[in-house]
């Protein structure tokens, strides 16, 4: 995203970065914003390389004592210093990118900024057009500057505004949207200019750590990467942010607590284990953010989800933040559960990808898959993602794409959190520019410059497909999906694709059409009885309805496309009982079994 140009704001981040480039900086104070920390030593992740920081206490001082003192971390998590670190700086921050030619000419934003905004609700703030106009504190504008921002995203200059306010907020946007920073960059705000932040845990064995801001993922990967953004936001400043997930060695997790922690980033089912644990409350945090909410229905969190917020001892009081990339019933039920005089907001056409996406359908026998990948690989320059249905699947086109000459790797649920992640980390470097993987990739991760993205097997679910192309045309940049379809696909997703084609306004095979025709998609998919709205609440195309406003959330029948279980068939998709086959998610929709997939799936 930080390609992109704007004259007034760029300029001033810039003026911003010249004037705080010193080690001397604001000294760490925040004395002029109204709110402490005048005299605290180092903050986030100081000469020891990434946090970790002791708290100084002396056998603890009382809640409402003078300053508190950090010594410089030598640990992976907590504070440290808040003055700047150009070591640490490449860690958080990385080398500026080098980007080819092509995909600096992909960078498209005005464009980008056309994308369609509505918005619904009370008293909505206006929406800005460059970072200055938030008058942020400059630790966080130098964090922006940083992290090579420019200029805000169109989901970014709507949302920021209306959180600031401390309203809360429903958001629905499309993949790739800059959905992180829009929640990330109000909250540490909030942190900051709190005057009077309850402290952390005093540190120890079986110490009980009290975050401030709670943000909830439905998987390890996205987790991660909203961790790592979270730490770009909060170098240079008293804020401790940690990540805790399941699959990973919760020893190191709690010991990361017990550092001190402002801000935690979580799986539900870790939570959870930590809550029943004893070693985490939920009292102190004032803002809670829920990303890609619908994911977390879909793989049965939502039991985990309603105990977190519903039966623990965060307050009611507290500002709630919901993404979510589709807008199904069961999210307004959540909406309506969790919120308070909230502002609705969509971007762009909810469920729909973005229009910085062309998108190719071919048509490929099963047996010829593998010659039409080579030559897109050949055809197509640039980091490549490639999705496949199974696990097996994936470690047996890794083989032999490697045995091609395209160095590739996997990521699936029977890879080891260190192997998911060194597999990024080759993918992100370009040491390896083919990435094979099953959907537990497909939401979420943040990887830069992919230019393509290729559909192996078809999704049996269109939302699936959503977010599986979503990965590339990211932040402005251009992209490109190619699907492969043959007869064995799934034929009501095939008539849900041939739809989305239209509404992108991309190119629609004439024989894709009338597979769509032959499924009957006129009478079961998302515009017949029972099909799903993408939009939720009778929506279609763009922009999810507010069902406050709009009477929807329910079934739809005839031809309403109320979504979800609505209408003719009375199952998912106007079908009985789908999904069961994935662990009972979307259970409350046609009958699936019990117990939602696993965060480690």
């Amino acid at each position: 995203m930080g390609n992109g140009s704007s004259a007034g704001g760029a300029s001033k981040l810039e003026a911003l970065m010249a004037n705080m480039s010193g080690p001397s900086g604001r000294g760490g104070g925040y004395g002029d914003r109204g709110g402490g920390y005048g005299d605290r030593g180092g903050g986030y992740g100081g000469g020891g390389g990434g946090g970790g920081g002791r708290f100084d206490r002396d056998d603890g001082p009382p809640r409402d004592s003078a300053p508190r003192r950090w010594d410089e971390g030598n640990g992976g998590g907590g504070r440290g210093s808040q003055q700047r670190n150009k070591r640490l700086e490449l860690e958080i921050f990385g080398e500026p990118p080098v980007e080819t030619e092509e995909q600096k000419a992909g960078i498209n934003f005005d464009k980008y900024d056309n994308i369609p905004i509505e918005t619904s609700g009370k008293d909505c703030p206006p929406m800005v057009s460059d970072f200055v106009e938030l008058n942020l504190p400059d630790v966080l504008m130098q964090n922006i500057a940083l992290s090579r921002y420019t200029r805000p995203t169109p989901i970014q200059k709507t949302t920021i505004p209306i959180s600031a306010t401390g309203r809360d907020l429903m958001a629905c946007a499309q993949t790739g949207s800059g959905k992180t920073a829009s929640f990330l960059i109000p909250m540490v705000t909030k942190l900051l200019r709190d005057p009077s932040p309850p402290p952390p845990s005093y540190g120890g064995r079986n110490s009980r750590s009290l975050p401030r801001a709670l943000i909830l993922a439905p998987t390890r990967e996205l987790a991660s990467q909203i961790h790592n953004e979270s730490r770009k936001f909060c170098y240079c400043t008293p804020l401790g942010t940690v990540v805790v997930y399941g699959g990973a060695d919760i020893r190191d997790q709690l010991r990361q607590l017990e550092r001190g922690a402002d801000m935690v980033v979580a799986t539900p089912g870790r939570l959870v284990d930590l809550l029943e644990r004893g070693r985490l409350g939920l009292s102190a945090v004032a803002v809670l953010a829920l990303d890609e909410a619908d994911r977390m229905l879909d793989m049965g969190f939502e039991p985990q989800i309603r105990r977190i917020v519903e039966k623990e001892d965060m307050s009611a009081e507290r500002q709630t933040l919901m993404f979510s990339a589709t807008f199904p019933p069961a999210i307004q039920r959540l909406a309506g559960d969790f919120l308070r005089d909230y502002i609705f907001v969509t971007v762009g056409r909810v469920g729909s990808a973005t229009d910085l996406i062309t998108q190719k359908v071919e048509f490929v026998e099963e047996r010829e898959k593998l010659n039409v990948v080579l030559d897109l690989l050949h055809n197509v320059a640039g980091l490549t993602l490639i999705f496949v249905e199974t696990k097996r699947a994936a470690d047996e086109l890794e083989y032999r794409l490697t045995q091609a000459g395209f160095p590739a790797t996997t990521i699936h649920g029977d890879r080891s959190q260190p192997e998911r992640e060194h597999a990024l980390r080759t993918f992100k470097s370009g040491k390896t520019p083919v990435l094979v993987a099953t959907d537990v990739a497909a939401r979420g991760l943040d990887v830069p410059n992919v230019m393509h993205v290729i559909n192996y097997d078809f999704p049996n679910d269109i939302d699936d497909y959503t977010h599986r192309i979503g990965r590339t045309g990211r932040a402005g940049h251009s992209g490109l999906a190619t699907t492969l379809i043959n007869d064995r696909s799934n034929s009501r997703a095939v008539g849900e694709l041939a739809e989305m084609l239209r509404e992108n306004n991309q190119e629609l095979p004439s024989w894709l059409e009338r597979m769509a025709q032959n499924a009957h998609f006129g009478s079961s998919g998302r515009s017949g009885g029972g099909g799903r709205s993408r939009g939720g609440g009778g929506s279609k195309g763009f922009g999810g309805r507010d069902a406050r406003y709009e009477g929807g959330g329910g079934g739809g029948g005839g031809g309403s496309g109320g979504g979800y279980g609505g209408g003719g068939g009375g199952g998912s998709y106007g079908g009985g009982g789908s999904y069961g086959n994935r662990g009972g998610s979307y259970g409350d929709r046609g009958g699936g079994g019990g117990g939602g997939r696993s965060e480690d799936w």
